[in-house]
């Protein structure tokens, strides 16, 4: 399963494995062996994360989690990819594949102004090519493949940021 966070501003591709007894997450490609301990109680929790045992303080609110380490607050929350409304607008800077496939071609580039709706990648998957838009007006920040390129489902194809002053 891939999920996208947004962890300090960032947005994150997480996915994980249930490697019993221990949870395998790939985040941003990089593979974390986590195996969760009894909680400590007083919204306190333990963790053994890359062999290491971690205690923190996390904290849910209707905006995501706040989670206390080593004396830093982090609000993590998941992005939505198919958020509509307005107030979802940053869960909407990402182009992500529906599906497992190959990059056929990029019809933008980074710093291009879009509009909702406008083409900005083609894919192929399964023999079958499908463009993808532009989920809201943006500029094209980054564009992680080329032409040519596989990825898997959830892939983020096309960053965009918002326009100035929108």
């Amino acid at each position: 399963m891939t999920i996208h966070l947004e962890f300090d501003g960032e947005i994150h591709n997480i996915v994980a494995q249930q490697l019993k007894p221990q949870l395998t997450l790939v985040i941003d490609g990089v593979a974390h062996r986590i195996a969760s301990l009894p909680p400590l109680g007083d919204g306190r929790h333990r963790m053994v994360f890359d062999g290491r045992e971690i205690t923190f303080a996390r904290s849910e609110d209707g905006k995501g989690v706040t989670v206390r380490l080593d004396g830093r607050s982090f609000v993590i929350g998941q992005v939505d990819p198919f958020a509509a409304d307005a107030d979802g607008a940053a869960a909407r800077d990402s182009v992500v594949a529906p599906m497992p496939g190959v990059v056929v071609s990029i019809d933008c580039a980074p710093g291009d102004t879009v509009a909702k709706g406008q083409a900005l990648i083609t894919i192929e998957s399964m023999k079958l090519q499908q463009a993808l838009a532009a989920p809201r007006d943006g500029i094209v920040a980054q564009i992680p493949g080329a032409a040519g390129s596989t990825f898997e489902k959830d892939a983020v194809l096309v960053q965009l940021e918002p326009v100035e002053g929108a």
